[in-house]
């Protein structure tokens, strides 16, 4: 079994998050007591928030990219970086190691494609829903890739750096989310990408018609499968 380098902490909830899913497939697969190897980087998120509000986004790279050193150093095979928002600093993390990085738009485009989907709707922080760097990376696959609009885009991001980061779940905020979810219907979208890993923390399957991609657990139990793969 390959050993797992995850840099988390962005939030702490959802990194404990992508822990339980990882080893509940290990467990699932290999039985008995068998349990996931991993190394663990967790960042002081505050740190991180702080580069993204300035726009210093070379500072959370070269963080990332000492993170991911630390992880490899300490035996990581592999890293997975537990959050979609700092993907925007995916390549300082591939440039600062000479382990893999599997990346969390690619992996979810994957499963997306694998369901024969191709128009589907993207909720996350404004920096993945309004810049390229996460579009990007689904568009080149094939996927065609509607966001909402800015009223609804400032109230999505707002409820995830003040509510689900915090782990405040309630029940008006995810009321809101899903009449987002229901204009992606209007407009002929065929999945919706959970594009932040604590949205599904509020919103599950069962509350929609329109399927949900998690991209926390599709990572995570990517990560797993290649751990063993």
């Amino acid at each position: 079994m390959k050993t797992i380098g995850l840099i988390g902490g962005m939030s702490w909830e959802s990194t404990a998050e992508y822990y339980k899913i990882i080893n509940t497939y290990i467990k699932n697969t290999l039985g008995g007591l068998h349990s996931a190897k991993c190394v663990l980087f967790s960042v002081d998120f505050d740190e991180i928030e702080t580069c993204q509000v300035q726009g210093d986004w070379e500072k959370s790279g070269r963080l990332l990219g000492e993170a991911a050193r630390s992880l490899e150093s300490a035996g990581a095979d592999f890293i997975i970086l537990c959050t979609n928002t700092m993907h925007k600093n995916a390549e300082a993390i591939r440039q600062a190691v000479s382990i893999p990085f599997l990346h969390i738009a690619e992996i979810t485009a994957q499963a997306i494609l694998k369901d024969g989907k191709r128009r589907v709707g993207l909720l996350g922080t404004k920096y993945t829903m309004e810049e390229d760097f996460y579009k990007a990376q689904l568009i080149q696959r094939g996927l065609e890739v509607i966001i909402p609009e800015k009223e609804e885009r400032d109230f999505i991001n707002r409820v995830i750096f003040e509510e689900l980061c915090l782990g405040k779940i309630k029940a008006t905020s995810k009321e809101r989310y899903l009449k987002v979810v229901d204009l992606f219907k209007s407009q002929g979208v065929e999945a919706v990408i959970l594009g932040c890993t604590e949205i599904g923390m509020l919103i599950k399957s069962e509350d929609s018609s329109l399927p949900f991609y998690d991209t926390a657990f599709i990572h995570a139990e990517e990560a797993a499968k290649y751990a063993l793969g």
